[in-house]
């Protein structure tokens, strides 16, 4: 892994042209007026050369090419990490921006072997390195590790995969960070001692994210989508942390468990925790999301997977626990809603349904439709009885 995300920083760093593809950063001077297609639908063009930028408090200035290069880094991995999402990026931006103007900063007076890596300059708060300013005394990472910019973004980021986890904290580790001021968040994560500082540089991040990214429109990229107004997916994640659940109902005809009535069970029920996260399994634009008939909570969304519009559901939400709006576009991986029990349903636990067609279509047993379309975590799942979730 250290291996990798040291060939992503020296590509990024001394590319002559800088374009985001897959999870890297790739040094191409053909695509210089190609814009790349990554996950969610958004386009990643070619880095600008530089961006004139205001702050909340009225002060503008000027980002450069290997700024906003770095700033290309960090929007990259947030895309990469389930749960993550457009607000999440725009935090690490407000960190970043805070903390170091996106430099990467070497620190010589508390180690002097950080001038050996690639660098924006030194800088001197303290022990600390890098875009995120991140302390190794503090646990954070080597030097070499925290003078890696890729290595610091994901690092930021956190969750159960980030290279920092169980601690410090990233954004990830943060309970409820959705539902926090973007300022709150960045600060749980940097823990300054200027906790003010952060939500002054909100308007620079957004403006970053702009101009860095473009939404695709209609009928836009190399694909052909079942309805132009969802892009192709670019990639599918299991909709539930791996470790986190268990399944405990199959798709196809049961006895319900709770009226004793034979019936089709049009999803699988995977238990977790009430509060555990739902995941976007894929891109696509939300259809509904909210109470059915006032009482069980659920979020659609549709998509076009391998040209083919494909719907799924996620059922069970209490309605705090729905983060998403009617309309809303959305990332795989995007952390979209929490496990519940509302409505039909017996503990907590995620119904998830699969409907190839559309919403309106018949639903299909998502286990195998997952498993054929290479979505992992599935194997993490014991099968169980019907008892604990319906």
């Amino acid at each position: 892994m250290k291996k990798v995300l040291a060939v992503l920083v020296a590509g990024m760093l001394f590319g002559p042209m800088v374009t985001l593809l897959g999870v890297g950063v790739l040094v191409n001077p053909a695509l210089t007026s190609q814009a790349l297609c990554i996950a969610s639908g958004v386009i990643f063009g070619p880095v600008p050369d530089s961006l004139t930028v205001t702050t909340n408090d009225g002060t503008t200035f000027t980002l450069n090419k290997a700024q906003l290069t770095h700033a290309a880094t960090i929007i990259e991995t947030g895309a990469r990490i389930p749960g993550v999402g457009r607000e999440g990026i725009l935090i690490a931006l407000m960190a970043a921006l805070t903390e170091s103007t996106l430099r990467q900063l070497s620190n010589t007076g508390t180690y002097p072997e950080s001038a050996t890596y690639p660098n924006d300059g030194d800088g001197g708060d303290h022990d600390s390195l890098g875009l995120f300013q991140m302390r190794p005394q503090s646990g954070w990472g080597t030097v070499a590790e925290l003078m890696d910019p890729a290595y610091q973004a994901a690092a930021f980021y956190g969750g159960p995969d980030g290279p920092n986890y169980p601690s410090p904290r990233g954004l990830l580790d943060i309970p409820g960070w959705q539902q926090m001021d973007k300022g709150e968040v960045a600060q749980a994560v940097e823990v300054s001692a200027f906790p003010d500082r952060y939500q002054n540089y909100e308007p620079v991040a957004r403006m970053i994210l702009d101009a860095l990214t473009v939404n695709q429109r209609p009928g836009g990229g190399d694909t052909t989508p079942a309805d132009p107004d969802i892009p192709e997916t670019r990639s599918l994640v299991f909709p539930l942390p791996n470790g986190s659940y268990t399944q405990t109902s199959d798709f196809g005809p049961r006895i319900d468990p709770i009226n004793g009535e034979q019936r089709l069970h049009a999803g699988t029920d995977y238990a977790a925790a009430d509060g555990t996260p739902v995941f976007a399994l894929a891109d696509g634009i939300v259809t509904y999301a909210g109470m059915v008939d006032g009482y069980s909570g659920q979020i659609t969304i549709e998509h076009t997977v391998d040209g083919k519009p494909v719907a799924t559901k996620y059922i069970h939400m209490w309605a705090h626990g729905i983060h998403v709006q009617t309309g809303d576009r959305v990332i795989a991986g995007q952390h979209i809603g929490d496990v519940g029990s509302s409505g039909h349903s017996t503990g907590p636990h995620l119904h998830l349904q699969v409907h190839p067609g559309g919403a309106n279509a018949e639903a299909v047993d998502p286990v195998p439709w997952l498993a054929a379309h290479g979505v992992q975590g599935i194997d993490d799942a014991t099968a169980g009885g019907a008892g604990c979730a319906v």
